[in-house]
């Protein structure tokens, strides 16, 4: 049980905390997991800790790309799975996305762990776990280089929520279309993907689903209007005055 009252002003930044620490303790998450998540939450101070218009059309965006592509594929770490896997399932089902386990501070016994997590949330297949599947990506010597062959390797469209910059470029070098939760916009994996949504991945991939869910009745060309109205650089820029006002707007009530 909880420690955390619900009346604490940070309730929903605590529990994020709470469920890491809890991941890192049955072997989801990689201690380094663990500062990933403090760098975020720190951006995520900064931009208000809300999901505002700018995210919410980078959204949408990858609502349309997810539902325009022949072979949606998210990848999967370990704080992703300890954070939101009952949504990311969710996320599967509603765009036929594949999901795929993928780490950078690799070892089978956390990644067999990541696995009975997906599973039990309701996940069926799994990619990334038959070591005769693997292949290589070009470009990338960390232990992420590892892709399944019938998943992130044969993918037009990938999903890298917590992502680091390395594998995105090397993405992207591949023909990949990425698409990214990042709450740092000056990252380069926010700089290098397709499609970068600046917010917390427990927000916003709630928003992604309904908006798949609302996009899925449109039209392919609707879809790809949406994709082509939007400007990822553009949105960055919107993301970092965001940043700017909000700080602006912090030092004059101080």
């Amino acid at each position: 049980m909880s420690l955390i009252p619900k009346s604490h002003p940070r309730v929903k930044s605590l529990l994020i905390r709470e469920k890491l620490v809890n991941g890192f303790d049955n072997g989801l998450v990689a201690k380094e997991g663990l500062l990933a998540q403090g760098r975020g939450e720190a951006f995520d101070y900064l931009l208000g800790e809300k999901t505002g218009k700018t995210a919410k059309l980078a959204i949408r965006a990858a609502a349309a790309q997810l539902l325009l592509a022949k072979i949606p594929v998210i990848s999967i770490n370990g704080n992703v799975a300890a954070l939101c896997p009952k949504q990311i399932i969710r996320l599967s089902k509603q765009t036929k996305a594949k999901l795929e386990v993928n780490l950078f501070y690799a070892n089978e016994k956390r990644k067999k762990t990541i696995i009975k997590t997906l599973k039990k949330n309701g996940a069926k297949k799994i990619f990334g776990i038959d070591k005769k599947s693997s292949t290589k990506l070009p470009g990338i010597d960390s232990a992420r280089r590892i892709v399944d062959k019938d998943g992130i390797f044969a993918a037009d469209v990938v999903v890298v929520p917590l992502e680091d910059g390395d594998r995105t470029i090397a993405l992207r070098k591949a023909g990949k279309i990425v698409i990214t939760f990042d709450l740092n916009p000056l990252s380069r994996t926010s700089q290098t993907a397709n499609i970068t949504i600046v917010d917390n991945v427990t927000r916003a991939i709630d928003v992604l689903i309904s908006e798949s869910k609302r996009l899925s009745k449109k039209n392919s060309n609707y879809l790809k209007k949406i994709i082509n109205d939007f400007d990822n650089k553009k949105n960055l820029t919107e993301n970092v005055i965001q940043i700017k006002n909000n700080l602006s707007r912090r030092a004059r009530i101080a």
